[in-house]
Formats: C-alpha cells, sequence, structure tokens
C-alpha cells in the first residue's frame, strides 16, 4: 500500500470513528491490512483515534485495550 494511501485510508478511518464514536478492529483492517503499517504505526494509529474518543471493538463488540507504551524490536 502507498504511503498516499495509507493516508487517505487513516484519514477516512477518524472521520467514521469521530463520527460513530468507534471502530471495529475489522473495518480498521480492511482500510488498512496488517502489512501496510509497522507495528509501531498500528500502535500509534490505535492510540491516537483511543485519544480522539474513538473506541475500538472486536468481533464481539468488546472494546480493545491499547497500550500505554508502542512495541519495541
Amino acid at each position: 500500500m502507498k504511503s498516499s494511501d495509507t493516508h487517505r485510508a487513516r484519514k477516512a478511518l477518524f472521520q467514521r470513528g469521530i463520527q460513530r464514536g468507534a471502530l471495529t478492529l475489522r473495518e480498521i483492517d480492511a482500510a488498512l491490512p496488517d502489512d501496510a503499517l509497522s507495528p509501531a504505526e498500528r500502535w500509534l494509529l490505535f492510540y491516537s483515534l483511543r485519544a480522539a474518543g474513538v473506541e475500538i471493538r472486536d468481533e464481539n463488540g468488546v472494546e480493545v485495550p491499547v497500550d500505554d507504551r508502542p512495541p519495541t524490536g
């Protein structure tokens, strides 16, 4: 996925998440497959969504916790 595509996908996720107040992991994965972001970039996305007031939920509707620190390594 190109950087500009990734940027647009993240922007759309933020808009949708802020509007609805929540996103599912499935929605995030569909917009940004695992290989589109490094683990640290993925953490930053989740952390930023939470900071913007967007809940991240799994397929059962349970809120997914976001670690306070980015992954190392």
